[in-house]
């Protein structure tokens, strides 16, 4: 991934560039009390929410197919993220708050393709089949 300079998400958007998008998976696992125990799913979603906005589009996906890894979420690059290279990242056992306030900060800085993840995120990002990726894109 490459850098560039301080230049944000929020103002790439305010630019008229499409924005990253954030897709969190709450489907038969993920988001589940019964997989996920002792973590308020809804808070976490509407924190990401609220975290992001203006600045990613966050979705809320009933199954992204990596349900061992429960949560998951997939941070997509922003257009401009895109052109510089930047790809689809997969995190998974995002069952922490100090994970999803790093998802936020890396996100508001820019995201794939413009800011490198913090190095804490490493612990998170996994490679999903072709398929489920496939699916994702479409």
């Amino acid at each position: 991934m490459s850098r560039r300079g301080k230049k944000t998400a929020q103002n790439a958007s305010r630019a008229g560039e499409v924005r990253p998008t954030v897709t969190v998976c709450r489907g038969c696992c993920c988001g589940t009390a019964a997989k996920v125990p002792r973590l308020d799913h809804e808070a976490q979603l509407a924190d990401l929410r609220t975290s992001l906005a203006g600045v990613a589009m966050v979705r809320r996906t009933d199954c992204l197919d990596a349900c061992e890894r429960a949560n998951v979420i997939v941070v997509q690059p922003s257009a401009e993220g895109r052109k510089a290279g930047g790809r689809p990242v997969w995190l998974g056992q995002v069952n922490d708050p100090g994970a999803a306030a790093d998802i936020t900060a890396w996100v508001n800085d820019g995201g794939p393709g413009l800011v490198d993840p913090p190095d804490i995120l490493d612990l998170y990002t996994f490679t999903p089949s072709r398929r489920v990726r496939h699916e994702l894109e479409d």
